[in-house]
């Protein structure tokens, strides 16, 4: 559960692409020209539809059609980008390694390869579509890996906070939304970005909108999507400018707009916790739980979240658990032993398992809660405090802080590639003056 390829057929299935232009189907219209390639029209319609496909009990969730369109073609740009610039630094994955992943992903699925390719068709993907966007995923994932190599350090200084924040600390929940500003921004841009924020500021302090609902229509931000989560986070990662307020705040309040480096953001409080308390400074929380998990893929999500509804009110009425989980789970690891993860910490299966599992009580059963892998249903079996390993605990501190950094400097890494290429949108209401819808 802790590297999840699942996730990789996920987004391939999102930006599916053809990148060659000998691909193009003779009617087929650009959308946009990014330096030297091109992203087809029936690309972004299809990654639109992914979305929809998605939010589709949700729809409501979503923005115009324009607004959408427009963020769903911002990815696609991005992903571009990020591949052309992997090719350009020797980033190579090879036909052994797709196929490696192609079959992971099968696997995991409990499909054969030929209900792999019916699934794909099903879904309006080819198979070469899929390989080729499976590529571009690993790709991109290689080269991520490459920049944390060289970019990314961590000191023992860093570690040392970070642990005595984990023992004594509150974790934080955000979520945010983000009014971007170009690199030197004019006087003008600043002050219609400074109007949009404010605008938004407006909408949620009069409650005609969720925060969430307004990320997803409103924010500038790769995670508006998915509304504007930015996942837990203890006080010491929290940028500065908002570390203070946060910790007074109550779940559900909002602070901001704040001006930063990449434009105004508004952040939430969605939730808080305290971390996990040690009988000494010497031992750790360990849980025993089991699980049951239901994958979800683009355009299944409701019926996978039904599904999990349902196995829970069984469980509920007194079905039992293991049995249940040898019948219905889809984690082929744990589901002949009942769905058993035996005994492990609070951050092993990553913060977003960990805190569910830490949240109930030992003996209950939790609401269905959703990870990259899909849908699951958490039963916490016992708590017990173990001897802790120093040289492990500083070790998973040093990779949550060197993942921390990492996200915020492939952002970063990733505007730039933006504001130095050459992009002309060509579909929609913000498409090139000079060149028009055509294609």
């Amino acid at each position: 559960m802790k590297t999840l390829i699942y996730s990789l057929a996920a987004a391939a299935a999102l930006f599916a692409s053809s990148a060659h232009a000998q691909d193009l189907q003779p009617l087929d219209r650009i959308a946009a020209v990014v330096d030297e390639d091109v992203i087809l029209a029936s690309e972004l319609e299809r990654a639109v539809a992914n979305i929809r496909g998605q939010y589709a009990t949700r729809q409501d969730q979503l923005p115009p059609q324009e607004i959408l369109e427009r963020q769903v073609l911002e990815r696609l740009i991005t992903m571009r980008l990020q591949t052309a610039n992997a090719q350009r630094t020797g980033v190579r994955v090879s036909d052994q390694e797709v196929d490696q992943a192609i079959a992971a992903i099968a696997q995991q699925n409990n499909f054969t390869m030929d209900q792999l390719r019916q699934q794909l068709a099903g879904d309006g993907m080819s198979f070469d579509d899929f390989r080729a966007s499976l590529r571009e995923e690993l790709m991109i994932q290689r080269m991520r890996q490459r920049f944390a190599q060289t970019r990314i350090s961590v000191s023992d200084a860093e570690v040392d906070a970070a642990l005595s924040a984990e023992a004594t600390g509150a974790q934080y929940r955000l979520a945010h939304i983000l009014v971007a500003l170009p690199e030197g921004a004019t006087p003008e841009q600043i002050q219609t970005g400074q109007q949009k924020v404010d605008g938004i500021k407006s909408l949620l302090d009069r409650n005609e909108m969720e925060f969430s609902a307004a990320a997803v229509r409103y924010s500038d931000s790769p995670n508006a999507l998915e509304g504007g989560d930015l996942g837990w986070r203890r006080a010491d990662e929290i940028p500065a400018a908002f570390a203070t307020a946060v910790t007074s705040l109550q779940p559900g309040q909002t602070i901001g707009p704040i001006r930063g480096p990449s434009g105004f953001q508004i952040l939430q409080l969605v939730d808080r916790r305290e971390a996990a308390q040690s009988a000494d400074a010497g031992s750790v929380t360990e849980y025993q739980a089991r699980h049951i998990l239901i994958r979800s893929e683009p355009g299944n999500d409701a019926a996978a979240k039904g599904r999990a509804d349902s196995l829970r009110a069984r469980l509920v009425g007194g079905a039992d658990f293991a049995e249940v989980a040898r019948e219905s789970s889809e984690d082929n690891a744990t589901k002949a032993n009942g769905g058993d993860l035996g005994w492990f910490t609070q951050d092993e299966f990553g913060p977003d398992f960990g805190g569910q599992v830490a949240a109930i009580g030992d003996g209950d059963i939790s609401e269905p809660f959703r990870t990259q892998a899909g849908w699951h249903i958490v039963q916490r079996q016992a708590t017990r405090q173990a001897a802790g390993n120093d040289n492990n605990r500083r070790a998973q501190a040093r990779e949550a802080i060197g993942q921390r950094k990492l996200e915020d400097e492939w952002d970063r890494y990733v505007r730039e590639l933006r504001g130095e290429a050459y992009v002309s949108v060509r579909v929609g209401p913000n498409r090139d003056p000079e060149i028009g819808s055509g294609g």
